[in-house]
C-alpha cells in the first residue's frame, strides 16, 4: 500500500516527466496520506490504443491520463481529495503542454478491499 496505477496514451509519452512525476507523487502520497516512503509502488502503462469521442484513433488530437491510488481504508474524504488535487497539479507540473494537443487528465483514491494482501520476496 499504496497501490498507485498511471495510465497514458499517446502522444504524451514524449511530452511527460514519467520519473519526475513518480518521485513527486510518492512524496505527495507520504506528506497527505501519511503512507511510508517504501510502501509507494506505481506501475506505469503506456497506452497505444485510447479513442476519444468520435474521433478517428489515429487523430492525434486527444491524450489521456489516469491515475488510480489505492489506499488502506481509513483516510478521510478530505486527505483522499487533497491527494487527487496534488496528483492533477502534479500531472500539470509534469506533461509538457503539446500544440494541438488536450490533454484530458483524471485522478482518483480509492480503498483497497478488505481481501487485499501482498507479499513481497
Amino acid at each position: 500500500m499504496p497501490q498507485i496505477t498511471v495510465d497514458y496514451s499517446h502522444p504524451v509519452e514524449d511530452a511527460f516527466d514519467v520519473d519526475g512525476f513518480t518521485r513527486s507523487l510518492h512524496e505527495a502520497v507520504v506528506e497527505i496520506a501519511a503512507a511510508k516512503p517504501e510502501a509507494c509502488k506505481t506501475l506505469i502503462r503506456h497506452d497505444c490504443l485510447s479513442a476519444y469521442g468520435y474521433d478517428d484513433r489515429a487523430d492525434e488530437g486527444h491524450a489521456l491520463v489516469t491515475v488510480s491510488i489505492g489506499l488502506l481504508p481509513g483516510r478521510t474524504d478530505e486527505v483522499k481529495a487533497r491527494l487527487t488535487e496534488a496528483t492533477l497539479e502534479l500531472l500539470g507540473k509534469f506533461i509538457a503542454p503539446q500544440d494541438g494537443v488536450t490533454l484530458h487528465a483524471a485522478a482518483e483514491v480509492r480503498e483497497l478491499d478488505a481481501s487485499y494482501r501482498k507479499f513481497d520476496r
